[in-house]
């Protein structure tokens, strides 16, 4: 099923026999297989409202995010999370939707400046399981009471409803950026160094560190972004600081290759996202023993490639955080589960929020649980 305007789309959820398999590009098959017929929002595309003036921007679910992506660098802007694509790292094709962005509130290293997608997100229009209509949010950023479906909607994986349409706040590109890199930090220096920048007056947006396992050198950079004087000052200042942690030097760096996790791309083993506190990553990770790591968000984010079928949870015990398995064989993610479970009483509110939202319980059914 290819609805072509919401109103097809709630016609389709209203009358639907059964569980939806809801798509976006289909390019992150996270979670556990999803039952039903198979739902395509790929003809709920366009941007419905571009305002670069007031850095606002209305676009619909099923929109690639590179038409998104281009709409704004003509004005010289972007969204500012920088969103992951995860189609060399899991192996699909297809093309990533601003929708399914928005689902899996998928953010990138900048993150750790600009926030989560949720951050930018001020409006949403969606389908919920009855086939209603709704809107929520609007074109600037307020305060809510009670529940902030925006917000909500973002990391809920089509369960809560089917999105048609997103508002955002968006920024201005950066006139320059800079990297500095040490190599050779142990990674519980590098987590302090990445923390001490990132607690800087120097506005660091990206910081990340990897250690290589196989070639037995690890690399820490830190990225500064703004104004080209700005920048060159900022990039001087944040060197002299960090010198107890080691030697920092100007460095070209992709980083887009950290957003997509690009070290662990076709090589074996299954692929965990660990969500931590930063002081807490290297001994996590030590206690893992993981074939590779990669730590983003100065140590908030850990990405862990291991052997197939281990069970992290089981080997890190009880820690503060979630660990979600991102790539691994059906029959694992069957046995593991995907997602962290839910302490008793937030499985409570998330499964009351679903019968609330979805009560027949045909949008992607079983996908998070």
């Amino acid at each position: 099923m290819r609805p072509q305007t919401e109103t097809e789309l709630a016609e389709v959820v209203r009358t639907a026999p059964g569980p939806l398999a809801i798509r976006g590009g289909g390019t992150r098959p996270i979670g556990v297989p999803r039952a039903g017929d198979a739902l395509s929002l790929a003809g709920l595309t366009g941007v419905s409202l571009y305002e670069p003036g007031a850095l606002t921007l209305v676009v619909k679910a099923g929109t690639p995010l590179a038409e998104v992506e281009a709409v704004l660098a003509e004005e010289n802007q972007r969204l500012p999370f920088e969103p992951m694509d995860h189609r060399a790292l899991l192996a699909t094709d297809g093309a990533p939707t601003i929708g399914g962005v928005v689902a899996a509130n998928v953010s990138g290293p900048r993150r750790v400046q600009a926030g989560a997608c949720r951050d930018s997100m001020i409006g949403v229009r969606y389908v919920d399981g009855m086939g209603n209509i709704i809107k929520n949010g609007g074109r600037v950023m307020k305060n809510v009471t009670g529940y902030d479906l925006v917000k909500l909607m973002a990391g809920s994986y089509g369960t809560l409803g089917v999105l048609t349409e997103v508002a955002f706040k968006v920024l201005p590109a950066p006139g320059a950026t800079a990297t500095i890199r040490a190599i050779g930090l142990d990674e519980a220096t590098a987590v302090r160094a990445m923390s001490a920048a990132l607690g800087s007056p120097f506005e660091v947006n990206g910081a990340s560190h990897h250690s290589d396992r196989h070639a037995d050198q690890a690399v820490t950079i830190l990225r500064i972004e703004g104004f080209s004087e700005s920048v060159a000052y900022r990039a001087n200042a944040l060197s002299e600081l960090l010198k107890p942690y080691g030697d920092w030097q100007l460095a070209d760096a992709d980083w887009s290759s950290i957003r997509d996790v690009a070290p662990f791309v076709g090589q074996p083993g299954d692929v965990w996202r660990l969500s931590i506190k930063p002081s807490d990553a290297p001994g996590l990770v030590a206690q893992a023993a993981p074939l590779d790591a990669l730590f983003d968000w100065g140590g908030g984010l850990v990405w862990l490639r291991v052997s197939e079928g281990t069970d992290l949870r089981a080997d890190l015990g009880s820690f503060s955080g979630h660990a979600t398995l991102i790539r691994a064989a059906g029959e694992t993610k069957a046995r593991l589960g995907v997602f962290h479970p839910e302490p008793g009483p937030l499985a409570k509110i998330s499964a009351g929020l679903r019968a609330k939202f979805d009560p027949r319980g045909i949008l992607n059914p079983g996908l998070m649980g």
